[in-house]
């Protein structure tokens, strides 16, 4: 396993267009925070113009403009990032800032998928921005919201000044029937106490599972007309071995096209550690982390994210895990 310490820790920001991505960039480069970001822009088009909004920083600004970060670009994601990692002047972070109309999913991969990346580098938070005063038409409309909000780590729910409280009750309503895990933040202008969302390893499942041992407990199944839904799978019998790693794999393979992210946790027969597994579509990694505590409850807790789940399947799968 990479040493996590000396990892450069990456924030991926991503949100529809217009939501305030690029306000929110502009107040990490320009608060006084003492730390030196390098800045990876991408544009869909030939020709950007997010690098002139920017601020005048003291900051290395990296634009992609041949088109949405996807398959075709990771290539020029790995070779930017392998470069700054030459580079002698040093950065605390690392931020990339996608078009609006991207699918954060091959940004993610990136970071499984080359090994140099994976190990010069760990993905800290996706972080989405949300406009609050036309998210619920975009989620109803666009499939490219759904899927920003679904893959997000935190959401801020930005242009809060301008929604009433039962209208700012109900967009997180909906988020949350999309991605019940997310931390959600309302802001406006993007102002945020930037300790509440860079730096927190909040794409660390095992981190999250420590500082909240029940994050993956509640058992959230929402039943709704938005295209992307989740679902929770709890057992408190464990799993068994020669079973549930094929199986988990098999889903990856099967359906990773439709599961946008799945995380969890499982308790493996026999063995004293927890197995910890994630992935981002059909990108998968897992293995065994710390042992298990004294007092703690050892139940297998996996979500799935995506669209039209087969939810059947994957229940009667993980119960044939089951010992």
């Amino acid at each position: 396993m990479p040493d996590a310490a000396m990892q450069i820790p990456v924030t991926v920001l991503t949100g529809y267009l217009g939501s305030g991505k690029t306000t929110l960039l502009n107040r990490i480069l320009s608060e006084t925070h003492g730390k030196r970001f390098a800045v990876i822009v991408n544009e869909f088009g030939e020709v950007g113009i997010d690098n002139d909004l920017i601020v005048d920083a003291d900051e290395e600004i990296f634009e992609m403009n041949n088109g949405c970060i996807c398959c075709t670009v990771r290539g020029d994601l790995i070779r930017i990032i392998a470069g700054l990692m030459r580079r002698s002047r040093s950065f605390d972070g690392i931020v990339v800032e996608t078009t609006g109309l991207a699918d954060p999913a091959p940004v993610a991969q990136t970071f499984f998928v080359d090994e140099d990346v994976r190990r010069r580098t760990k993905l800290d938070a996706i972080i989405t921005v949300a406009d609050a005063k036309h998210l619920v038409e975009q989620i109803d409309r666009t499939p490219e919201a759904q899927e920003q909000l679904a893959f997000a780590d935190v959401v801020l729910v930005n242009k809060v000044d301008l929604v009433d409280r039962g209208g700012l009750a109900a967009i997180e309503h909906r988020i949350r029937n999309i991605n019940p895990y997310a931390t959600i933040y309302r802001t406006e202008r993007c102002d945020i106490n930037l300790a509440q969302i860079l730096g927190r390893d909040a794409f660390n499942l095992e981190r999250i599972l420590e500082l909240e041992p029940g994050f993956l407990t509640e058992a959230y199944e929402h039943e709704h007309d938005d295209e992307i839904g989740s679902l929770s799978l709890v057992a408190d019998r464990p799993m068994k071995p020669n079973k549930f790693v094929p199986w988990i794999q098999d889903v990856a393979q099967r359906y990773g096209t439709d599961i946008l992210r799945m995380k969890g946790i499982a308790s493996i027969e026999d063995d004293d550690r927890q197995f910890v597994v994630q992935s981002v579509h059909m990108l998968i990694e897992g293995g065994s982390r710390r042992p298990w505590k004294e007092q703690e409850p050892r139940q297998t807790r996996l979500v799935f994210i995506g669209r039209d789940l087969p939810r059947d399947l994957l229940r009667q799968g993980f119960e044939a895990c089951c010992v």
